[in-house]
């Protein structure tokens, strides 16, 4: 269907590598980098990931100063970590006012600058030497970086007001970002760094995705944004293609058969790019000769590398979770977690158990990917469930429009185009959908309400600077809605708010979705369950390479199990897709073992 993925198809000294969560960026960036080494081109490997497990792929303590990767000539790694780049570009921000603010003001500023955008801008900050220093550049053959800087933060280093005092004097309260007078002596070297990334003979822009509708819708938002900042030089790579169906086994066929379902829905401007693609192996790709195989032939993966029999673990299914949620009461019930997991089918899952149980339930989403007309495709749905979606795109530009009319009357030109592309922020996104929620759940006090996929930590700690902090703080609205202000407390409440992280027992999902618990807890919010969701391990498959995929799943399982989770459960992945209100009751009958 499309040509497999070649370092020959390598052309550019720099090649960044972007895609959602969990679709295999790092390994393809770590097999990438050692074929180029093996084939004699002296190659650096940057990570600025912070869910990054580069380390655990070689097996190696990195920082981020290059170090030499062991078995593999010419091949150089390095691991950015953008948590510590973004406390010290927080300091920069912050410090000067240590002293002429309240303490309250300092936290309160200190939390504006906590958001993925400042973490982003501070490892851009760190990378940027990397594509600019003449003797770094003079001693590899290509840098490869996993992770791509967003079209957002690129498009801000554009212009010419976020190299002034704006946002120390700025009259709204979304950024996430702050001013970049922290780093006010880098103005040149990060023009030249944008410079280069939109140069086609120098840059490269790696776009990966698996072969399924949300990781493909999310690799052409990403690909569009970085066009309108001039990357035009993309390739597209599907991820995880199974090459072949086992016609004996019912959860291959199925696996296959959705997969090329996907790919044919891949969106128009994706179908323009180059697209090449990388088959689904069973292993680990851990380990040189691991990622060494990648590029070889599928048949040749050795027999050893397909399966071993391990110790069975007894979790329970989703089912005890709609026990548990039904019995404590919960009023509103969150799923959280990043995109591509299925916290949309595990939010509508809850929702017609509840149900089931005699409950009138109110769905809502947020998610433009997470179509829940698609869901539910009958209209035999139950009268005590009521279902909502929240335009995010509509409550975003109700908000910038808001924000910008309060503004323009005290700004000028230019900066009232950085406030503009301020907004553009992903934490404008989050408080203006949570306005949102908090409309829908103010209107829904007689039902439980369960929301897919809500505000981050941060955000709500954001909100709760600007209602306690408005007058003290100028870059505040101080027009935090009432509906919000009674919200919050509702959902620090855990007698009345249930939070369920959904997650697949892979490696960048579990990370992400613990940092997404410790962004949580620093708001007071504690998930009460992990759901472990589309697991091969907890299937009957016989197929030898997703046997060898379910196994891999285990020592994912059991960290989420021993060092995450307060209590997990686990959904296996199922051969159909559960469409419509009777097909999703299945997920309440589903007791499983892992075996």
């Amino acid at each position: 269907m499309y040509p497999t993925f070649s370092p020959n198809h390598i052309q550019t000294p720099f090649l960044f590598f972007t895609g959602k969560g969990g679709v295999g960026k790092t390994s393809t960036a770590c097999a990438t980098a050692v074929a180029l080494a093996d084939r004699g081109k002296k190659v650096l490997l940057i990570s600025t990931d912070p869910a990054s497990n580069l380390q655990d792929v070689f097996g190696i303590e990195l920082t981020s100063t290059p170090k030499s990767v062991p078995m593999v000539e010419n091949l150089f790694a390095s691991n950015i970590d953008p948590e510590s780049s973004a406390k010290v570009y927080r300091e920069k921000v912050v410090g000067p006012y240590r002293d002429q603010f309240p303490e309250a003001v300092i936290a309160t500023m200190e939390e504006q600058l906590s958001g993925a955008c400042t973490v982003e801008i501070a490892a851009f900050d760190e990378f940027t030497g990397f594509l600019t220093n003449k003797e770094i550049l003079n001693s590899y053959d290509h840098i490869i970086f996993d992770t791509a800087p967003t079209g957002h933060t690129l498009r801000l280093l554009q212009l010419p007001t976020a190299w002034n005092g704006f946002l120390e004097e700025g009259t709204h309260g979304a950024s996430c970002l702050g001013p970049l007078s922290g780093l006010g002596d880098k103005k040149e070297l990060y023009s030249k760094a944008v410079s280069t990334l939109s140069d086609s003979t120098k840059t490269s822009l790696i776009l990966v995705t698996r072969p399924d509708v949300s990781t493909t819708l999310e690799a052409d938002r990403a690909s569009k944004e970085l066009k309108e900042i001039g990357i035009q030089n993309q390739m597209l790579i599907i991820n995880g293609l199974l090459q072949k169906q086992n016609e004996g086994d019912k959860v291959s066929a199925a696996f296959y058969h959705r997969q090329r379902e996907a790919l044919k829905q891949i969106p128009d401007n994706l179908k323009e790019t180059a697209t090449y693609s990388l088959p689904y192996v069973s292993y680990s790709l851990t380990g040189v000769e691991n990622l060494r195989h990648l590029f070889k032939l599928y048949d040749q993966v050795p027999a050893t590398h397909l399966f071993t029999e391990d110790q069975a673990i007894q979790l329970p299914g989703l089912k005890t979770v709609i026990d548990e949620l039904a019995a404590n009461k919960a009023k509103l019930i969150f799923t959280m977690g990043k995109g591509g997991v299925g916290k949309t089918t595990v939010a509508s899952a809850i929702a017609v158990g509840l149900v089931e149980k005699g409950h009138r339930v109110h769905l809502t989403t947020t998610d433009p990917a997470a179509h829940l007309e698609y869901q539910f495709q009958s209209n035999q749905v139950n009268q005590n469930l009521s279902i909502s979606c929240i335009d995010p795109k509509v409550e975003v530009e109700k908000y910038k429009a808001e924000v910008v009319a309060k503004s323009s009357k005290e700004l000028d030109e230019a900066s009232l185009d950085y406030l503009k592309e301020d907004l553009e922020s992903p934490c404008t996104e989050e408080i203006a959908v949570f306005q949102a929620f908090a409309d829908v759940v103010a209107r829904s006090e007689e039902e439980i309400v369960v929301i897919d996929t809500a505000p981050t930590g941060h955000t709500l700690l954001l909100l709760d600077a600007s209602e306690a902090y408005s007058k003290e703080i100028a870059r505040s609205t101080g027009d935090v809605p009432e509906n919000a202000k009674r919200l919050l407390p509702k959902i620090r409440n855990q007698k009345e708010t249930a939070v369920v992280i959904v997650t697949l027992a892979e490696a960048t999902p579990v990370l992400e979705a613990s940092r997404l618990q410790d962004d949580l807890s620093r708001a007071n919010i504690f998930p009460q369950w992990w759901v472990i969701n589309q697991s091969l391990s907890v299937t009957n498959t016989k197929d030898p390479f997703l046997k060898g995929k379910a196994n891999a799943e285990q020592e994912w399982i059991q960290e989420i199990k021993d060092k995450r989770a307060e209590k997990c459960a686990i959904i296996p992945w199922f051969p159909e897709e559960k469409i419509g209100y009777n097909k999703l009751k299945d997920y309440n009958n589903e007791g499983t073992t892992l075996k």
